[in-house]
């Protein structure tokens, strides 16, 4: 289990805190080790060698230096070599030159076999030998100082200087990694120590405690060494399952990146530790054109890049900073600390020149882009919730502005703190399945037959009552709640439209969509794996789009478009008529109907502007070979001048009000009659 945030391997640049620190512990700690090694006595030792003792000792050393006993997934907290039971019990036993001996020739191996950078080697060389010379000097106060000639057996009278030797040696290995850790990830040393103190100290408590049995054992019958491995294994194994099951609770699976559980507990802490001076950073990260990759090359090759770029993401930020996924191709990145809104800006930066670096996979180059947004404490807002929903605001805007980096700017959202409150009913309202489809006919203007139903969106409030889609569909395009508003909304008219279809009743749902959807690479293969569920053909669900995607850059939004045409679902155009600069632009999108707005239809009777340019657009539409659809039909006057003007369907309530399904499936079926199959739409 590879930790991809593990950037302890870079080398701190020369100057900062962090080297000056690791610098100044590997000379204090080498210095220790000099001092050690002249007091070594090479005739003891030499006889010490020729003894079975010494070789057992020191590959158990060496074998418990491999492999930490992992007690947390959290890397603050690391992991607790058994080596450490071993070389404290030659610190007893042997003294203190062939325990830091015996350590520091393990420490290099380990890094030798687990590739480590040699600044990490060096300070866990020096760290360990003043751990060891700290539980020295107090053993000494007690007059114990044992060496290869004069051997040191504890007895029951020892145990307090054993206890206050191991406390000396816990402490002051504790306090130098956490100073590392701490400068290396910009935190306060005190929190590391708060969340390290606890699960190491339970292991070391267990590994020192042993120590003194094993040197009893080493001075009676050294053959009965090795078996001390025994329960270390056991401590090692059901340590590291549970290690591996925490990991798997708070990681994401493929990328090993934290999850969202993991993001809002490191969120939360950093914005408990905030200082007023400084900021806390988060940042949605959602990927351009990575379903590309996923048609291309299939999803194996996808979740290769997705590794990749998990990789690239880690490393283009600072240590202690949190990449995390939150799924599919959205990742969030947590800045505990950052100065203000420049630079959150240049790390914002560095995170997308990353993702812009082509990337070569089997034989083929892609170039991925990202989009960004940016959401500060306290500027932005005060808890976790409310930060990942404003930086999803401002992701959204970067991607619908095309600039890749947005902050979250208040003039830009919509959003209250009412309406807050109102998206977090949203969301629970979703969960709960609340929220209903009511459906309005749409009826031909030239035959009365019926053309279609329209499925309009229904939101009861238990507190609020009946609240009105212009209400919270808006909200939820703003958010990161949208894409589940409309799969939410895709499954409920896939589903009636099943029932319908499988009695007789031939009636075509169709669901509006709003731009932000056909930025999701993945609404076609939602709706490719809904219609096969409930075994239903393409043209049983029908897709409406606002005008406004005419008016933008359809860059992104066209991939979507052509795998929805591809898959065989119709599109229609909703609400045309607001903006003239998207008429020569129509023939581009791929669409079988086009809905004229509600504002234009109800004046025609009254204006003849509006007449004008309903004539208008119903003469283009019928051109291009399209249907055309009337909105806002609420008398027989309107109704009659549509249909002289040639508008194909009309819809309103001179025809009949949005109805419940069942009533809807009545009203139907009276209409059409059991034998006569019609094509239908609908939206949501």
């Amino acid at each position: 289990m590879t930790d991809p945030t593990d950037t302890r391997d870079t080398g701190p640049r020369v100057g900062t805190p962090l080297w000056g620190y690791l610098a100044g512990i590997t000379v204090i700690g080498f210095t220790a080790l000099v001092v050690a090694m002249l007091r070594l006595d090479a005739s003891g030792v030499a006889g010490l060698a020729r003894t079975p003792l010494f070789w057992v000792l020191a590959v158990l050393v060496v074998l418990g230096e491999l492999r930490p006993v992992m007690v947390s997934s959290a890397t603050a907290v690391g992991g607790t070599y058994p080596s450490t039971m071993f070389t404290f019990a030659v610190l007893l036993h042997l003294g203190l030159p062939v325990a830091v001996l015996m350590q520091a020739v393990a420490v290099i191996i380990n890094g030798v076999v687990t590739r480590k950078s040699w600044h990490r080697v060096m300070f866990n060389i020096a760290q360990s030998t003043l751990a060891l010379t700290a539980a020295a000097v107090v053993l000494g106060t007690f007059g114990i100082v044992p060496s290869p000639a004069t051997p040191w057996v504890p007895a029951g009278n020892d145990l307090l200087a054993i206890a206050l030797a191991g406390i000396a040696y816990f402490v002051t290995r504790a306090t130098l990694v956490s100073g590392a850790v701490a400068l290396h990830e910009r935190r306060s040393i005190m929190r590391v120590l708060k969340v390290t103190v606890g699960p190491q100290g339970l292991v070391y408590t267990g590994l020192l405690g042993l120590a003194p049995l094993v040197v009893v054992v080493m001075s009676h019958s050294p053959g009965l060494v090795p078996l001390f491995v025994a329960p270390l294994a056991a401590v090692y194994f059901t340590a590291t399952l549970s290690m591996r099951r925490d990991h798997q609770a708070l990681h994401d699976e493929l990328t090993g990146l934290p999850n969202r559980k993991m993001l809002i507990v490191s969120t939360e802490e950093a914005l408990a530790e905030a200082r007023q001076d400084e900021r806390v950073g988060l940042f949605l990260l959602d990927l351009d054109r990575f379903k590309e990759v996923n048609d291309t090359l299939g999803h194996p090759v996808g979740d290769r890049l997705l590794q990749l770029i998990a990789h690239r993401l880690t490393h283009s930020v600072r240590p202690g900073d949190v990449v995390a996924r939150l799924g599919g191709d959205e990742f969030a990145v947590l800045l505990p600390s950052i100065r203000d809104a420049h630079a959150a800006r240049e790390v914002a930066a560095r995170l997308r020149a990353a993702l812009t670096e082509p990337v070569r996979l089997e034989g083929m180059t892609f170039d991925l882009d990202g989009s960004v947004g940016i959401a500060l404490y306290p500027d932005h807002a005060p808890d976790f919730e409310l930060l990942l929903q404003r930086a999803d605001v401002a992701m959204y805007l970067a991607k619908e502005g095309r600039t890749g980096v947005e902050l979250y700017q208040a003039d830009k959202d919509r959003n209250s703190p009412e309406r807050l409150t109102l998206l977090g009913d949203l969301r629970r309202a979703i969960d709960n399945r609340e929220l209903r489809l009511h459906y309005q006919p749409k009826v031909g203007l030239a035959g009365g037959d019926v053309q279609g139903v329209e499925a309009l969106l229904r939101w009861r409030h238990p507190v609020h009552g009946m609240i009105a889609p212009s209400e919270f569909v808006p909200l939820a395009e703003q958010s990161y709640l949208m894409r589940q508003l409309t799969a939410y909304v895709i499954e409920e008219a896939l589903e009636q439209a099943a029932a319908w279809w499988h009695t007789g009743l031939r009636v075509q749902i169709s669901v509006n969509i709003s731009a932000r959807d056909l930025l999701a690479s993945a609404l076609p293969e939602q709706l490719e794996v809904g219609l096969a569920r409930y075994g239903l053909p393409p043209a049983a669900i029908q897709l409406e789009v606002t005008e406004r995607i005419l008016t933008g850059d359809q860059a992104y939004t066209q991939e979507t478009i052509k795998a929805l045409a591809t898959l065989g679902v119709p599109l229609a155009l909703d609400d045309f008529g607001t903006g003239y600069s998207s008429l020569i632009r129509l023939q581009r999108l791929a669409v079988s109907e086009v809905k004229i707005d509600a504002s234009f239809v109800r004046r025609i009777a009254e204006s003849e502007d509006d007449y004008r340019i309903v004539r208008s657009i119903v003469d283009l539409v019928r051109s291009l070979g399209l249907r055309s659809v009337a909105e806002g039909v609420e008398s027989d006057d309107v109704a009659l001048r549509l249909a002289e003007m040639g508008c194909d369907v009309g819809q309103g309530w001179l025809f009949c009000h949005p109805m419940p399904a069942p009533d809807a499936a009545a009203w139907l079926r009276e209409r059409m009659g059991a034998e006569v199959e019609y094509e239908v739409s609908s939206s949501a």
